[in-house]
């Protein structure tokens, strides 16, 4: 059995790539129905509550539900971000998305620098020609190395 070359990256002819993706177990469209079904179900039982006279109840049945709404709306925003990093040719290209917002690097390959923002856990910054962007949010902060090591490994074989 042999060793993979890279621990991240996926190699596909001469182009290496690095999807790098926050670990979401619910999709928005998963957390869309499960809201959904949770309206429901409070208004049932506020309106229940509200036929046999208690009045409030249907009240905080919809401030809850507003509240439960934002949080949900919050963690879908975030749900899609990533990094994605590809070396093709003689190009580095980074993109991070961020709550629907795309950053857009591009790097001449043999200009480009590695190296960690300030110390062996933090964010990784790639820079050259005058531009700089960090990447490495979704992987753990002991494992940043690891990744900044295949991306120097992968620009100088590339």
């Amino acid at each position: 059995m042999s060793n993979p070359t890279y621990q991240f990256a996926q190699e596909s002819g001469p182009a290496i790539h690095w999807q790098l993706r926050r670990n979401c177990s619910v999709t928005p469209t998963q957390l869309g129905w499960f809201y959904v079904s949770l309206c429901m179900f409070s208004l049932a039982i506020g309106l229940f509550f509200w036929y046999l006279g208690a009045t409030l109840v249907l009240a905080f049945a919809g401030l809850e539900i507003a509240v439960v709404g934002v949080a949900f709306l919050i963690y879908a925003r975030h749900a899609t971000d990533g990094e994605k990093i590809s070396i093709q040719g003689g190009q580095l290209v980074v993109e991070c998305e961020s709550a629907g917002r795309l950053e857009r690097a591009e790097f001449a390959r043999q200009w480009v620098r590695v190296e960690p923002k300030s110390g062996d856990h933090s964010l990784i910054e790639l820079s050259g020609q005058g531009r700089s962007i960090q990447v490495g949010r979704f992987v753990r902060p002991e494992l940043r190395q690891v990744l900044a090591r295949e991306i120097r490994k992968a620009l100088r074989s590339a």
